[in-house]
């Protein structure tokens, strides 16, 4: 998949300029003795300064003018500027969707530099001294695929570039001229952006998603239940169509109870075959010795048992359900044993993240769109302590005590975990439950029957891979 990069034009797109231009007018005015309209300077701008330069000054005197306005802009045009509405908020959602922000306007470069820093919009980069379709050379070099602008010349940007156009009459050009210059698509004004852009950004993605599916052939899909696996089963489904889809779950010491009756159910649901293999990550060492590496001998595992049952039922290509997020985590070296089998991870080449996965999911009408996380069940043993079957069956009886006490004091909580940190239980739910069950004595006890000695509430509630915070140095596992 193609980055996200979407560019903005900056007067009358991202800020408006107009009180601040207006003084620059108005003190060149007043040096020169030329009689300059500065409300009718600032009613056209978007075109380069020389073009309305031309209109108070001879030819010969617009290059000086300009090196004049050029002197006098920092001090007079910074300060009244203003961000337009949603601005911030607009660069904000690109760089939220893990995308880059490039300014390409018509202002001298060093200016439109200082006007967004003084305002605080984080762009990456800005490209000046462009109008119209030399605006999409700049595009082009920086692959923006979104060109946002309030004048027609922006639109012809776009056009050059092969860029979506987005227009917003924020400036001297009405919606209509905007459609008429060939806009996509046309915003009110900004705070209209980062909405259309989720959607934008989702269906990319999708489209990318089933591009790359279709690509397979046929798949196999390691099916934990979860949310993004799930989503991964279904997605090949509509790709390729059930008969050429296959679903495999492994079955262990370390699935959580009641995990495999939903994933029977999830995919029955979805018509696609459907195959529990049972993997002995317990009988690796590396598994069994916990160290910060431990979910790379589990992944190992799972795709050297899986891809030959994928080979048995005519199938070439696995997939895992790593997302976009996994993938930049830091802390992912599960991730590496799927890479180094050849797993496929669609939903990370697609760039969906979990949020987006979620979102398709419910639109979908998946059963999984809103389920809490579920790792297996040796991410709440901590570092450094052997993996058991009693462990890990220690830990899930911990924990289905647990939710069992808080149903029956009313306590409601989405997600929860019974960490093992020896002889010592830690309870992490959804931060404001937490005061309920430090005060709930019923919930501790229900863990310490469980065998442990002591139990202790997490005052800073569930995290995802929390345990990960006690690894001196979880660098070296990536």
């Amino acid at each position: 998949m193609a980055p996200l990069v979407v560019g903005f034009d900056l007067d009358m797109t991202l800020i408006d300029t107009r009180a601040g231009i207006a003084a620059v007018w108005d003190a060149l005015a007043a040096e020169t003795g030329v009689a300059i309209d500065s409300a009718a300077a600032v009613s056209r701008l978007g075109p380069p300064l020389d073009e309305e330069l031309a209109v108070w000054f001879p030819p010969e005197q617009v290059a000086a003018m300009g090196d004049r306005f050029r002197e006098l802009y920092p001090g007079l045009a910074v300060e009244p500027t203003a961000a337009l509405p949603g601005a911030r908020e607009s660069v904000d959602a690109v760089h939220r969707l893990g995308g880059t922000v490039v300014v390409v306007t018509a202002k001298y470069e060093p200016n439109a530099w200082m006007h967004l820093r003084h305002l605080g919009i984080e762009a990456d980069h800005v490209v000046g001294w462009l109008w119209g379709p030399a605006k999409g050379e700049a595009l082009r070099e920086h692959g923006a695929t979104v060109y946002v602008g309030d004048h027609t010349a922006d639109m012809a940007g776009a056009q050059a570039a092969g860029a979506l156009g987005v227009g917003v009459p924020t400036g001297p050009v009405s919606a209509a001229e905007l459609v008429a210059a060939g806009a996509d698509v046309v915003l009110t004004d900004l705070t209209e952006l980062p909405a259309w852009l989720d959607e934008h950004v989702l269906q990319r993605r999708l489209a990318d998603l089933a591009a790359t599916l279709c690509a397979t052939g046929g798949l196999a899909v390691a099916f934990s239940g979860g949310a993004d696996s799930a989503f991964v089963l279904a997605a090949a489904a509509r790709a390729l169509g059930s008969e050429r889809v296959l679903a495999v779950t492994a079955v262990s010491g370390s699935l959580a109870d009641g995990e495999l009756a939903a994933a029977l159910a999830f995919a029955r649901d979805l018509g696609v075959r459907h195959v529990q293999v049972e993997t002995a990550e317990l009988e690796r060492e590396g598994y069994r010795a916990n160290a910060g590496d431990r979910c790379y001998f589990c992944k190992a595992e799972l795709l050297d048992v899986l891809r030959p049952v994928a080979a048995e039922h005519g199938i070439e290509h696995v997939a895992t359900g790593t997302n976009a997020e996994d993938a930049v985590a830091g802390f992912r070296p599960g991730i590496r044993a799927a890479a180094e089998r050849g797993a496929l991870t669609p939903l990370r080449d697609a760039g969906l993240t979990k949020t987006q996965v979620r979102e398709a999911s419910r639109r979908w009408g998946l059963s999984t769109w809103d389920k809490p996380a579920a790792a297996c069940l040796s991410s709440r043993i901590a570092y450094g302590i052997e993996i058991s079957p009693e462990r890990l069956a220690r830990v899930d009886r911990a924990e289905r005590a647990l939710r069992q006490a808080l149903r029956s004091a009313g306590v409601a909580t989405r997600d929860l975990r019974v960490r093992d940190l020896g002889d010592v239980a830690r309870i992490e739910v959804d931060e404001e439950a937490v005061p309920a069950v430090q005060a709930l004595a019923a919930a501790r006890d229900a863990v310490r029957d469980c065998g442990f000695e002591q139990v202790e509430v997490d005052p800073r509630g569930f995290r995802s891979g929390a345990l990960n915070e006690l690894l001196p140095d979880p660098g070296r596992y990536r």
